[in-house]
């Protein structure tokens, strides 16, 4: 089958090839036919060395598909179901899922250590999957429980921005913030993720809400998906001025992922306000706060792993808020795009000129 792989990592561009098998079908598991897959940054952030991923590997883990083959033990899943990719399932056992942070639960990550998929006679032969998914390719063998149903209304490029960036955002103001209503907000990063958060907040019934973000095609973005107003970096400070007296916003959400504008998130954040960390940054990456800010600001420092809240749960949500019109999450595709294109979106990504890709496989 088709698959785009990188070869070592800190290499910008993926090959396209056709010796790719997806493995390690067998009972508890399924294997899935890719309809079409986002290009999210975390996946450039892969590529870069930003987030650890062994190398070579297949990127994409925003999926939906159709499944083609249902191993032994599986129950509620069948050949021919609709189902988007959860790159983090839950095991339903763990203390973080019995505890019902089932966002926090590890069995996902032990799975990313086990090659995905291999190409025979190549050296190496092994090829891992990003995130233990790798939706950049025809076909992917995943646990069950990575196997999500997807109602028929919802199409295939739709359900899987729900798999990720949209729960992430819409999840950050709702289940983390819990943004309340008649609010400041100001969101800094406004891609996909970034104006999930936007929509998330206003579904919250936040009055005010700063979209921040260096590209203007973004900044015009932001608007047409909630923010009241849009502003350059530069043009932050004058906007808590002007908005909130210059005391600073009720919440902040820092959805870039780097340390920088982590600090610019916490010091626009009012006292007893609430900074919500939704980006993901690298591991070497440090944010600074001294002890007597962190004591006498009072303000609340909330970090925000896939939504923060029951993953299943959160696709429930957002199906039933995209049906009903309180989100759109149609005008997230900006592109569509045959995976012999993938390079050419992914310089997209790169320069911020893209919401959000649907590769169409």
């Amino acid at each position: 089958m088709r698959a785009a792989v990188l070869h070592e990592t800190g290499q910008d561009k993926l090959e396209v090839l056709d010796d790719v098998e997806a493995v390690g079908f067998g009972p508890g598991k399924v294997r899935i036919r890719i309809r079409a897959t986002g290009l999210c940054h975390s996946d450039v952030s892969a590529m870069n060395g930003v987030l650890p991923q062994p190398a070579p590997f297949v990127p994409g883990h925003e999926g939906a598909g159709e499944i083609t083959e249902v191993g032994d033990g599986v129950t509620g899943l069948a050949v021919g179901q609709r189902v988007l990719v959860c790159w983090l399932p839950a095991c339903g056992a763990c203390p973080a899922c019995k505890r019902g942070q089932t966002h926090l639960c590890l069995a996902g990550f032990m799975n990313a250590g086990t090659p995905n998929f291999k190409r025979p006679g190549a050296s190496p032969a092994d090829v891992f999957g990003f995130a233990g998914t790798g939706t950049f390719a025809e076909e992917v063998v995943v646990f069950a429980g990575c196997a999500v149903p997807i109602p028929d209304d919802v199409p295939f490029d739709i359900a899987a921005l729900i798999g990720c960036g949209v729960t992430t955002g819409l999840g950050a103001a709702i289940n983390t913030a819990d943004v309340e209503a008649g609010s400041s907000v100001a969101v800094i990063g406004c891609g996909g993720v970034g104006v999930s958060a936007i929509q998330g907040a206003r579904v919250k019934g936040a009055a005010q809400i700063v979209a921040v973000d260096p590209v203007a095609s973004r900044r015009e973005a932001a608007l047409h998906f909630g923010a009241t107003e849009a502003v350059a970096p530069d043009e932050l400070a004058d906007a808590k001025r002007r908005i909130t007296a210059d005391e600073g916003f009720d919440y902040v959400f820092e959805v870039v992922g780097r340390s920088a504008t982590a600090r610019t998130a916490y010091e626009t954040t009012r006292r007893g306000g609430t900074l919500c960390v939704v980006g993901a940054g690298a591991l070497d990456d440090f944010l600074q706060l001294n002890m007597f800010e962190l004591f006498f600001d009072e303000k609340k420092i909330l970090p925000s792993m896939y939504g923060g809240g029951d993953v299943t749960r959160s696709y429930e949500r957002a199906i039933a808020l995209w049906r009903a019109g309180r989100i759109d999450l149609e005008s997230l595709i900006t592109h569509r795009v045959p995976l012999a294109q993938i390079n050419e979106a992914l310089d997209q990504m790169r320069t911020g000129t893209a919401l959000r890709t649907c590769i169409e496989l």
